[in-house]
């Protein structure tokens, strides 16, 4: 399913979110009492942040017995990355054309 560049930009916008899924990419699979004991916020508002990253497709869940492992999925990352690469191509264009009127100018 493909997925909106915006919807990734605004889930990670928010410091404690883009922390939650940069510390799953890192240390990899986690449960809420791992990523609470890191987080520096509650455990209810960890659990709101787990729950919004899902919905972007940035965390996948497991469940074992009682307790709910979060790992990240960052090939959710996907539509940020073609963002960024068409932006990237966008900006090389524009410098080159810039350089290229600097060089007119010096002559």
């Amino acid at each position: 399913m493909s997925r909106s560049p915006d919807i990734v930009f605004r889930t990670l916008a928010d410091p404690t979110r883009r922390a939650i899924f940069e510390g799953l990419c890192q240390r990899g699979e986690q449960t809420v009492g791992a990523l609470t004991a890191r987080a520096g916020v509650s455990q209810p508002a960890v659990s709101k942040h787990l729950g919004v990253l899902k919905r972007a497709g940035l965390v996948r869940e497991r469940h074992e017995g009682r307790q709910t492992h979060y790992r990240a999925h960052p090939k959710a990352l996907m539509p940020l990355l073609d963002w960024t690469s068409r932006m990237a191509a966008f900006w090389d264009n524009r410098f080159d054309d810039l350089e290229n009127l600097l060089n007119r100018m010096d002559q």
